[in-house]
């Protein structure tokens, strides 16, 4: 995977996250302690600056009640223009 590309898709996931969180009615506070990190590290996991542990994401995973395939759903898919 070509750097540049690593970096949307950091974003794109970030970006996943961070949408599924406000599903859940949570603030980043609230997100990030029901996932065992910290708030400032679910800032810039959730603006696509961190390049995540697997732990980590399966820590996400499990706070959100979901799974990796279903978080990683869409993630880096270009979206379409009409």
């Amino acid at each position: 995977m070509v750097r540049a590309d690593f970096k949307e898709f950091q974003k794109s996931l970030g970006r996943r996250i961070c949408d599924l969180r406000k599903q859940k009615g949570w603030s980043q506070e609230e997100f990030a302690y029901e996932s065992g990190l910290g708030r400032a590290s679910m800032g810039t996991i959730e603006r696509g600056e961190a390049n995540i542990r697997l732990s980590t994401m399966l820590g996400i995973c499990q706070a959100l009640g979901t799974t990796v395939c279903e978080l990683l759903k869409g993630v880096g898919e270009t979206p379409k223009r009409y």
